[in-house]
């Protein structure tokens, strides 16, 4: 089965599946390593850890392009990428889709906010209209050459016209042909249990450690009905907390061994960038 298809058949389950994101290669490798199903190529991420800058719109389709071919050659299982706003109308939209299908998305998502966008847990969001949203959902339907490319479509419009409003928007999104449905930034349990009973296609919740959203159990959002419950960051916050703890051990007492607990081995370092794979086609081509 392709990895497209694995990933309809695993959202359409509507079983909570955890999908955690990375950030480049080497967190995607990790992601894979510990057993999870699906990655989630985070636009947030990529531009906070390429960039250290904010999810404030700096990143563009050439760099998330690069990252999605990057991870796809470096791992086998499902990709969603992270698209933003399309960046640009409906025709970039369709430049997008083109774009990261050949890079090799497995899902690419699209969010209705105002260009240049900001993370679903920002405050000061606008989006778009209804009419202008839902043609771009259909160009990237239309886009696709791999019918089994899914799309997936994210309205911000709760923190801006209310719950009311993002349902009716993410039913327009599912009518347009979207195959997947997320609402971002919903801000009470009630709305999250709400979700899964008012729209019919599978669904995204994001869990953002400190933002908005309450964190449910991935089993409880499962129960509820959700096909996929995504980390998006989990591994950045992870990966400078432990940067944070390593250099600071470093600055203060001028060493770190590998003892410490603070650092993965070299000897796993290695295991994880494939080093006794390649060190066996070396011997093999010498």
């Amino acid at each position: 089965m392709s990895t497209r298809k694995q990933l309809k058949s695993l959202a359409e389950a509507r079983r909570g599946l955890i999908v955690p994101g990375a950030f480049n290669a080497l967190s995607a490798k990790v992601i894979e390593d510990l057993g999870f199903k699906a990655i989630y190529i985070t636009g947030a991420g990529v531009t906070n850890m390429w960039f250290g800058m904010p999810d404030q719109g700096f990143m563009g389709l050439a760099e998330i392009a690069d990252h999605t071919a990057r991870i796809r050659d470096a791992v086998s299982v499902p990709l969603i990428v992270d698209a933003d706003t399309g960046f640009g109308n409906a025709l970039n939209v369709r430049h997008t889709v083109r774009t990261l299908e050949r890079a090799g998305a497995d899902c690419i998502q699209f969010e209705d906010q105002v260009a240049p966008k900001r993370c679903g847990h920002f405050s000061g969001k606008e989006v778009i209209s209804t009419e202008e949203a839902v043609s771009k959902i259909k160009a990237a339907v239309d886009a696709r050459q791999d019918q089994d490319l899914l799309i997936m479509a994210r309205t911000d419009a709760a923190a801006v016209h209310g719950f009311e409003a993002a349902v009716e928007r993410a039913q327009k999104f599912a009518e347009a042909g979207a195959d997947i449905l997320f609402v971002e930034a919903v801000t009470t349990a009630d709305e999250i249990r709400a979700l899964p009973q008012r729209l019919a296609k599978p669904q995204l919740m994001n869990m953002v450690i400190g933002g908005k959203t309450p964190i449910f159990n991935a089993e409880d959002l499962g129960e509820l009905g959700y096909g996929i419950v995504l980390y998006a960051n989990a591994a950045l916050q992870g990966a400078v907390a432990g940067m944070q703890k390593a250099l600071t051990v470093l600055r203060d007492e001028k060493q770190v061994l590998e003892s410490s607990g603070l650092v993965t081995t070299f000897a796993e370092r290695q295991r994880l960038v494939g080093k006794p794979e390649w060190d066996a086609l070396e011997k093999r081509y010498t």
